[in-house]
């Protein structure tokens, strides 16, 4: 107690003084006192009005990046941040109007508690005799918290002005006075007792103080919900809770502390109340917020929260399946486990295919394959030696922790700079990155994403380069880099020499963006589809698949727009990919699907140089140049936005030069993916020679 009275007690006991001197009234001066308190944090609760309406500003856009990358909370938090460093909105400003108010009350409750030392101005060792002074008189032993109340209340008898005489005498101390100036201290306001503590047994009108600080506590919570530009915000939940729980503890507050502490709880939010209107009178929210865009986000996001509720409907069924596989995974005849394949969802398997089939076929080497994806393809494989589990992302946390297996092969990267770790329960696993694209994984990767790995399976010369200068960069331990390939590559260039070529009488371009910020659709479709049109090509429109999903109203829009013409047409059926390889040209901007396209068929691509998507801030600190930037004029060329007016003739070059670009992009491949048609079976050979290798040294 002693700390807080010399913190807080004592400069705020001050300020009570001054109050006190000036209205000579104990209840008054604890209402003017909340005045000034208010003064004082006025500046704090204009920053506060400041950055709730930046918060509120940016709103929308924070939606539209739970919108975007619905599901995957690292990139919605990482954006999320930057987007307040930029905005410069500080999440914990809210938060200082309620940590002031706690040394507030802290002190007010010294000063109330100890009127003595804070209005009387007297020495705490005076106070601390005459204390001793009013135990003797009272026959007690100490008086408690209240020790100060109660002889100040002694002293304002003058029937024991006697007694306190004798027990101070040869003390120095002028008790008269000082009874005197007792005399003048009136604790009582419109007949309550303010140092008095209420009590819900005692039936006495001091019970009137919780009585009103309960229902100045609804009147704030009523008016914040309705004016404040944060809290009006908030879903019917979320007030209700913030309400039902703040007049509880104001209500239950105010039975622990004098009548005074809760004459000035109740001012204060009598105070608040008006503070909200005349903060949203000097700074209008809606002078600053967009509410319209505001609305528009928030059915977006309720949009998508009723596919998210429909999807969580459709897995619920499948948690049986999760508990039983996790179980059998760990089952104890289902113990040394050599090799484990993880993969996010079905899309993946397709990145493993080759080299699990090769393992499958010409080794004995049982493969545990792990999905978070319960409907994945691989459930209908039907192999002795191929076992598959469907464990959820929350539960794959604790798999991952507890896994014991000689190889993990992975295309997931940030393994240990999120959620998912490396074993607790081994240490000397080989964990193995397999890339899901031919891109840089300096730029599209997160800056340490692969740095916990022991073994990448390198797509060409170019991931190798930029894996050994991120080691040279940042110091990192060097990893195992196997000259690989790409699966996926292999299998799509076997699959297209397969099948009969098809020749467009029209010829036909297929324009299919990136999903991502300022994309082709988001910055310049309608424009490239006005400038093609003179060609008299087909041109075939297949969003991204999250534009389909995320945007169906702007997709319909655009199809309502060029149904008329027969040479557009807007797909979003992505069940075939004969619309790709069969296209004589391809426009995009940053997505992956050119090197499929471009080093399946030899054909060109048309790049448009929307805004690049960058993972890593730092990719340009190790020096090496990304592929995603010097392939685009080697397999094809680019422009830039401000060069649109070109797009119909650059395409017109690039479909009449096809058979120059086919050599021309045959030698780039050849160049930077290695082991082109025997990725799988180099893949594969690795893992049984690693493999051979640990099991020897047991």
């Amino acid at each position: 107690m002693s700390f807080i009275n010399t913190v807080f007690g004592i400069p705020l006991g001050y300020v009570m003084w001054g109050c006190y001197q000036l209205v000579k009234n104990y209840g008054l001066s604890i209402i003017l006192f909340t005045l000034v308190s208010k003064i004082v944090m006025l500046p704090v609760s204009i920053m506060v009005q400041k950055n709730s309406i930046r918060m509120i500003q940016i709103q929308p856009q924070i939606n539209e990046i739970k919108y975007k990358h619905a599901g995957d909370k690292d990139r919605i938090a990482d954006e999320q941040m930057e987007l307040f460093k930029k905005a410069h909105y500080s999440p914990m400003l809210g938060m200082v109007p309620m940590l002031l108010q706690i040394p507030l009350v802290l002190g007010l409750i010294n000063v109330i508690y100890n009127p003595m030392q804070h209005l009387m101005h007297i020495k705490t060792s005076v106070c601390d005799q005459i204390v001793a002074a009013t135990c003797s008189l009272m026959g007690v032993d100490q008086l408690g918290s209240g020790a100060q109340l109660q002889a100040m209340a002694a002293l304002q008898n003058p029937d024991n002005l006697s007694f306190f005489q004798s027990a101070l005498t040869g003390t120095g101390i002028d008790i008269e006075a000082i009874a005197a100036q007792a005399a003048t201290i009136n604790t009582h306001f419109l007949g309550l007792d303010l140092s008095v503590v209420p009590h819900i047994t005692v039936l006495a009108w001091i019970l009137l103080i919780p009585l009103f600080s309960c229902l100045s506590t609804v009147l704030l919570c009523a008016c914040q919900n309705q004016a404040n530009v944060l809290q009006k915000e908030q879903g019917a939940l979320g007030q209700w809770g913030v309400t039902i729980f703040t007049v509880a503890f104001s209500t239950y507050f105010t039975f622990l502390v004098p009548g005074g502490v809760g004459l000035y709880w109740i001012f204060s939010n009598l105070f608040s109340t008006a503070l909200i209107y005349i903060l949203n009178a000097v700074y209008n929210p809606k002078k600053y917020i967009d509410y319209e865009a505001l609305e528009e986000s928030k059915r977006l996001l309720a949009e998508q929260k009723a596919v998210e509720d429909a999807y969580k409907k459709k897995m619920a069924p499948y948690k049986a399946k999760e508990k039983e596989d996790y179980k059998r995974f760990f089952a104890k005849d289902n113990e040394n486990k050599q090799l484990m394949f993880y993969s996010e969802s079905s899309g993946f398997y397709k990145y493993y295919r080759g080299m699990i089939e090769e393992l499958l076929e010409n080794s004995d080497i049982v493969i545990h394959y792990v999905t978070s994806d319960p409907e994945d393809q691989v459930f209908q494989i039907r192999h002795e030696r191929f076992k598959a589990y469907y464990i959820g992302e929350i539960k794959l946390i604790t798999l991952m922790m507890k896994l014991d297996c000689d190889i993990v092969v992975m295309t997931m990267p940030d393994l240990e700079t999120y959620h998912i770790k490396r074993s607790y329960v081994r240490k000397d696993m080989e964990y193995i990155h397999v890339p899901h694209s031919i891109d840089s994984m300096n730029m599209t990767y997160r800056k340490g994403s692969i740095d916990h790995f022991d073994t990448i399976f390198c797509v060409g010369p170019h991931h190798k380069d930029e894996v050994e200068k991120m080691e040279e960069t940042y110091d990192l331990p060097h990893k195992v880099l196997l000259n690989w390939g790409y699966c996926l590559l292999d299998d799509m260039r076997k699959d297209y020499e397969s099948k009969e070529k098809v020749i467009n009488e029209q010829k036909t371009i297929l324009i299919a963006p990136s999903w991502q910020e300022d994309n082709i659709v988001d910055s310049c479709l309608e424009d490239i589809l006005q400038k093609l049109r003179a060609t008299g090509y087909k041109v075939i429109v297949r969003p991204h698949p999250q534009h389909v999903r995320h945007m169906p109203e702007k997709m319909q829009l655009l199809k309502d727009k060029f149904a008329e013409d027969k040479n557009i047409e807007i797909q979003t059926d992505f069940s075939s990919n004969d619309t790709v390889f069969n296209a004589d040209l391809i426009i995009t901007d940053w997505s992956g699907i050119a090197y499929e396209y471009a080093f399946t068929t030899l054909r060109p691509v048309l790049y448009i140089n929307t805004p690049m998507k960058i993972m890593n801030p730092e990719y340009e600190k190790i020096g090496v140049v990304p592929i995603n930037i010097f392939m685009r004029d080697s397999i094809g060329c680019s422009l830039n936005l401000d060069q649109l007016d070109r797009v119909a003739d650059e395409a017109t070059r690039l479909i009449e030069q096809r058979d120059l670009y086919h050599d021309k992009i045959d030698a780039f491949v050849k160049q930077y993916v290695y082991h082109l048609g025997t990725s799988a079976k180099v893949g594969a050979n690795y893992i049984k020679l690693r493999l051979k290798q640990i099991h020897s040294e047991d």
